[in-house]
Order: structure tokens, then sequence, then C-alpha cells
């Protein structure tokens, strides 16, 4: 298993350098570039303008850029005066080394505002791929065990609601619902136990002491998790009872199961304990990227519950034309899926021991 993980790895390298150099070559193809995006002021001189390129080195072949790039940070700031003499010296550190650059908006490093957000985008995403899993694998089980019952017909229109609505629409709806709608349909049953229109839940944030410095514990702010976690969630639960449904309706027809119960066994150990654990393979398959895909964000949700993650980063970013923000969350979000896969043979192991890798 340690020497196939590591050959995958060592396999994945060019797949990498293959993504670097297509973002690259895509940003570069964007309108304006990043002279644009640091020469915005109307005052600016031509002069000043040209300056500017010349810091960013934009002039230079493109092949000469992407390896400064790969090697050398082509965001930091180096020029050369009219007698030819760089005003900066020293070793220029590059996305090799792990240095992303200086952001255009924010003026500090990449990787300190990556940093800043992480931890909100893993506690959503931990969150939402739980109750995904959770949930939705035992409704799938249940399903194909109950299959053309009225238990299977139910998830079976309820999966294909969830897949059907869209996550912005879901996310406003439930602002609505729990902001206006429900709290003044309370207050409107019971003025005296509900005196105020106020929301039963949090519309947006991460915590009440965010803009104030230190965010509460996380079983203290509960309750700003759970409109954004079920709105991520719902797409996970439609998708794994499905898949789990399917690949259970599989298991169940298999010789083993019925010799499972000529033993005698419960149905419960038959079910979950036999069954589920050879259906889970094809989940496997969703589940390593699902994993390791956290990182790159949910944008919209984030958006929408203004929840300081990676998604919103990464909007906002696009929106200012911050291009070092921009490649650097791509370029994670690539190591992310290139992780998922290899974590995906990994489960396959685990989750059934007659699998071995040679």
């Amino acid at each position: 298993m340690i020497k196939y993980t590591l050959r995958r790895l060592i396999q994945a390298i060019p797949t990498l350098f293959g993504i670097t150099i297509l973002v690259f070559m895509l940003m570069t193809l964007v309108p304006g570039g990043p002279t644009a995006a640091l020469s915005g002021d109307p005052k600016m001189t031509p002069q000043q303008k040209a300056r500017i390129a010349r810091q960013l080195g934009v002039n230079d072949p493109w092949p000469i850029q992407y390896v400064r790039w790969l090697i050398g940070d082509q965001w930091r700031q180096i020029d050369t005066d009219d007698d030819g003499v760089p005003d900066t010296q020293g070793t220029r550190l590059g996305i090799l080394r792990g240095d992303f650059g200086n952001s255009f908006a924010q003026r500090r490093p990449v990787l300190d505002i990556i940093g800043e957000r992480i931890p909100a985008t893993l506690e959503l995403g931990l969150a939402s791929l739980f109750f995904g899993v959770v949930i939705g694998v035992p409704i799938g089980i249940i399903a194909a065990v109950k299959h053309g019952g009225w238990f299977d017909s139910t998830t079976r229109v309820v999966a294909v609601i969830f897949n059907a609505i869209p996550v912005f629409w879901l996310g406003l709806i439930l602002i609505l619902l729990f902001g206006a709608l429900l709290p003044q349909w309370l207050h409107n049953a019971n003025p005296t136990l509900f005196p105020t229109v106020s929301p039963i839940l949090p519309m947006g944030g991460r915590g009440p002491s965010v803009l104030t410095g230190g965010i509460p514990p996380i079983y203290q702010r509960l309750q700003y998790l759970i409109l954004p976690t079920f709105v991520l969630a719902t797409g996970g639960i439609a998708g794994y009872s499905r898949y789990m449904r399917a690949s259970m309706l599989d298991v169940i027809g298999q010789d083993y199961i019925r010799t499972a119960k000529a033993k005698g066994l419960s149905m419960r150990q038959v079910w979950f304990k036999h069954g589920a654990r050879n259906a889970l393979m094809p989940l496997a398959t969703f589940l390593g990227p699902a994993i390791t895909g956290l990182l790159a964000g949910a944008a919209i949700t984030e958006r929408i519950f203004s929840w300081p993650g990676l998604g919103r980063l990464a909007l906002d970013a696009v929106t200012a034309l911050d291009y070092p923000v921009v490649m650097a969350v791509v370029i994670l979000s690539a190591v992310a899926t290139i992780l998922g896969f290899v974590l995906s043979d990994i489960l396959y192991a685990l989750i059934d021991p007659r699998i071995r890798f040679s």
C-alpha cells in the first residue's frame, strides 16, 4: 500500500505541472492582466503604468513569466532603473517554495490570507460531509431493503428535488423563511411568547464575535452552522443515498447475503454488517475527492451566508482581479483533487480487505 501510494503521488507530479501551465496561461489571457489590476487609479501616468509592467515582468515572453512564477515570485516588485540596476535584489521564492506572492487587494502574503480562511472552510465542509454521509448512506440502505415501498419512493422523489433545486435559490429561500416569514407567523400567532419579529437562526456569518476579534468555540455557535450546512448537505444526501441504493440493490442478491440469512443472523447484521460494507465500494470513488475537496470551499453557499471561507475568498479575488489569490486557490484545489483520488484507492483497500495493490 505504501509503495502504491508513493507511486501514485509521483505519477501525479506531471499532472500537477500541466495544471500549473494551464492555469497560468488562462490567467495571462484575461483582458488587462495584472497591470490593469494595479493601475486602476485614473490619475496614474503612462510612465507609472509602464513601471508597474516592468515590476511584474509582464512584458517578458510567456515561458519566462511562467518559469519565474514557478521558481521565482512573479508578483514581487522587481524593477530596473534607467541605469539598468535592479531596485530589489535577492532570491525570489516561487510556488514550488510555497510563496504565492502578495495579494493585490490586501497587500499581504497570499498564504497568510488562505491560512485564515481554511479553518472556516473545513468547519463548514466537514459538517456538510458528515451529515451527507451519515444521513444519505442509511437512507440508501433502507431504500434498497424496502425496494418498491413507500420509503423508497419518497426518498427517490426527495433526492430528485434536492438535486434539482439550485443551491443559491435554496439558500435564499431559507433566509427568507427563517429570517422573515416564520418569525412573523410566530409573532402573529402568539405575541406574548414572541413579542418581536427577529430571525430564528442567524442569517450569515461564522459567529457573533468575528468582527470584534476572536471566535467562540464551535459548540457555542452551532446555530450559525445550521443553514449553510443544510444547504451544502442536501446535494450530498441525495447523491450518497441514490448511489448507495443502487449499489445495495446489486449486493442483496448475492449468495453470501442468502447464506447470512440462512445462518439466522438478524436483518440488521445482514444489511448493515455484510451488505453495506460491500455496497460502500462504489461510494469510495466519490468520498475520496469529496474529503480533500473541502479545501476548495463552497463558493455560492459561503457568499450567500457571508461565511469567511476559501470559496468566498476566491469570488472576491476574481471580482477584484486579485491574480495571486485566484491562482493560489486554484493550485491548492488541484492538489486537493489529486490527493482525493489517491485517497479513494486507499479507501478501497480499507473497505474491502481482499483488494491488494502490488
